[in-house]
């Protein structure tokens, strides 16, 4: 196997400050007196959670008796995209069994008539993974990629495939292409392998699909607890954990031993490892080019910063310069 190269010399985005949210107090008086009503108390304080890259309401609400609660909320008719990911998120964390390293739900508000949609889910009390990440915290993440494995293999039926979900994403490396001239040669290699995707990706297990330091919590314990799940689909088991590797490679750790050592990874063919990485490469490539979205300034800068990550792996992978 290679050895592992340096990272890509482009500095990712500052951690835990990337997102431009609702704030509580912009919440309708109605949504916010029918949330403290679910949380049992009066809202005394409100720390908005300035990770990710979506701009929907995420708080840890303090009530005036103490108690602390996680609760995310989007319009439907101005933030319907977000809104919607909400409303998938309530049916799929009913879904989850206990066994799953997650949130529980509290409640949800997702009726068809709401204006909003809104969801408690239980507080944790915990820390996201350190950047630059750290071996010790990479493995209890992918310790928790492999307890989701074992809990949803299979996943419920009626979840979309991963399959489905990406079917769009070959045709990205006309755009990919087309805005990264110096991709060359090896970039139309990397679209005749992304092409081939769906024999290497299907499979029957949960695939969380968005698996980075901003939706993992470490607890006290270091147990770690995946949170955010918006997109899960049925895909291979493996997925998750290479995608966990993105972060970690760009900030300089050797993810190739990581392939070699735990257990969802290892006997994954090294062709079926390098159609996904260049499936991706080709997204992150074509979404860096769009223009920067005005409630999330980072995304863009985030992606090109995964595109290259996963670029120079592949490169460094099929020995292209």
């Amino acid at each position: 196997m290679p050895t592992p190269a340096p990272p890509p010399a482009i500095p990712p985005v500052p951690p835990g400050q990337t997102a431009q949210r609702l704030q509580w107090r912009f919440l309708p008086p109605g949504l916010r007196a029918e949330i403290e009503r679910r949380c049992g108390a009066p809202v005394a304080e409100a720390e908005s959670q300035t990770s990710g890259f979506t701009p929907g309401f995420a708080s840890v609400l303090t009530c005036t008796d103490g108690s602390r609660h996680f609760v995310k909320a989007a319009s439907v008719k101005a933030q319907r995209r977000f809104a919607e990911a909400y409303r998938t998120e309530i049916r799929r964390l009913r879904a989850l069994p206990g066994t799953v390293p997650a949130p529980r739900l509290v409640w949800g508000i997702d009726d068809a008539e709401a204006d909003w949609v809104a969801l408690e889910t239980e507080y944790v009390e915990g820390r996201h993974p350190t950047r630059p990440w750290t071996a010790a915290d990479l493995n209890a993440s992918l310790d928790a990629c492999e307890q989701v494995a074992a809990a949803l293999t299979p996943a419920p039926a009626d979840w979309d495939t991963w399959v489905e979900d990406m079917s769009g994403l070959p045709a990205m490396w006309e755009q990919a292409l087309a805005s990264r001239p110096d991709l060359g040669e090896a970039g139309v290699e990397a679209a005749a392998l992304a092409a081939t995707y769906a024999e290497h990706t299907a499979g029957d297990t949960c695939v969380h699909t968005d698996l980075r330091d901003d939706n993992i919590l470490l607890d006290r314990t270091g147990r770690a607890v995946f949170v955010d799940w918006n997109w899960p689909v049925r895909g291979a088991a493996w997925l998750d954990s290479l995608l966990l590797l993105i972060g970690p490679r760009g900030d300089g750790l050797d993810v190739e031993a990581v392939l070699r050592e735990r257990e969802l990874l290892r006997q994954v063919p090294a062709e079926s490892i390098e159609v996904a990485l260049a499936l991706l490469a080709g997204y992150f490539f074509a979404q860096a080019a769009q223009p920067v979205p005005a409630n999330s300034p980072h995304l863009r800068e985030h992606q090109r910063w995964q595109g290259e990550v996963v670029w120079d792996w592949l490169c460094q992978r099929r020995g292209w310069r």
